[in-house]
């Protein structure tokens, strides 16, 4: 089993190779991949060292899997040569997510989509990943008919420049190159990645349009508002559900337990709920604050936090790819 990291040195990248080894994935040979500017350099791997290369010896190296995690331009560019040379492409970026040819997967929801023909395979957003894993089985139960989230995302998930800018602003640095059009130390910025006509930015859209391609359910009404706030460890979620059918809310904390991936987390006389802090370093997510919504009917409020390096990006990437092996599909 070949495996290609690509855009290994990068936070996400990082983070996957990590969880190569913890999870004890069966490779043979492994290829970390970066720009040139990176090409030559070492990179340890389960203790041994390796040379970091270029897309274009990548591709020559015909690994059976590789994991995207270098950027939109970069996928566009490489995924469809690594697809034509016989890999299967697992992508973190938002190149293909919405492309109509192209599965868009979180394993505990909708892997058995997944066939051999599948070259090119789309991770979702961060976002998006741990609300739709709360969402999946709600849904199920009680048919949604509209959400509104609110998210208080992590500077991890902008990338290693925004995590400088934090560092550097938290010593009192200003002159550091920054990531966000403010400071994010001691702040709070609507705004996640561009700006539409519309008003709202990519980040919220991209949770939008990928929760209905994930549930398959085109007709859910969905607004949502992204916030940058000064914190690592995971994104935080505040979600309000109308759903078609009434509930009892004992009920939906079982249904959420029963969940595997979700923990729930809601004992508030103990002050328990989850926390950017508490999910740091988690595969799961963790879902609390689970409360009717009085003012409007069949509604309730959620809170759902998960670690955005992993679940809402590597870990959810190597969970497809070990569903492939599992299922010959490889």
């Amino acid at each position: 089993m070949r495996v290609a990291v690509v855009g290994a040195t990068g936070l996400v990248g990082t983070v996957m190779c990590q969880l190569l080894e913890e999870r004890n994935f069966p490779i043979t040979e492994f290829i970390p991949v970066a720009s040139a500017r990176s090409a030559g350099k070492k990179l340890n791997f389960r203790g041994k060292d390796y040379t970091i290369v270029t897309n274009e010896d990548a591709v020559k190296a015909k690994p059976d899997i590789a994991l995207f995690s270098a950027g939109g331009s970069t996928s566009l560019e490489w995924a469809p040569k690594y697809a034509e040379a016989g890999t299967t492409v697992i992508d973190n970026s938002s190149a293909w997510r919405m492309d109509e040819t192209k599965r868009l997967v979180v394993p505990e929801i909708n892997a058995n989509c997944l066939t051999k023909d599948d070259k090119i395979i789309a991770n979702p957003n961060c976002s998006t990943i741990q609300l739709v894993m709360a969402l999946a089985p709600l849904h199920k139960a009680y048919g949604i008919e509209r959400l509104v989230i609110s998210t208080y995302q992590s500077i991890t998930g902008t990338g290693v420049k925004a995590v400088r800018q934090y560092e550097a602003e938290a010593k009192g640095d200003t002159t550091v190159e920054k990531a966000y059009p403010h400071p994010i130390y001691g702040n709070a910025i609507p705004h996640c990645d561009v700006f539409y006509d519309n008003g709202y930015t990519k980040e919220e859209l991209k949770m939008v349009n990928e929760t209905r391609k994930i549930l398959a359910d085109d007709s859910l009404r969905i607004t949502a508002t992204a916030v940058r706030i000064p914190t690592t460890g995971g994104h935080s979620e505040s979600v309000n559900i109308t759903f078609a059918k009434d509930f009892e809310e004992g009920d939906i904390s079982r249904l959420l337990d029963e969940v595997s991936g979700i923990t729930v987390q809601d004992d508030i006389k103990n002050n328990l709920y989850p926390m950017p802090l508490l999910s740091n370093g988690s595969d799961e997510v963790f879902v609390g604050r689970i409360r009717r919504d009085y003012s409007a009917d069949n509604s309730l409020n959620l809170w759902v936090v998960s670690d955005n390096l992993r679940k809402g990006a590597a870990t959810n990437a190597i969970q497809i790819a070990e569903y492939l092996m599992e299922n010959n599909l490889v």
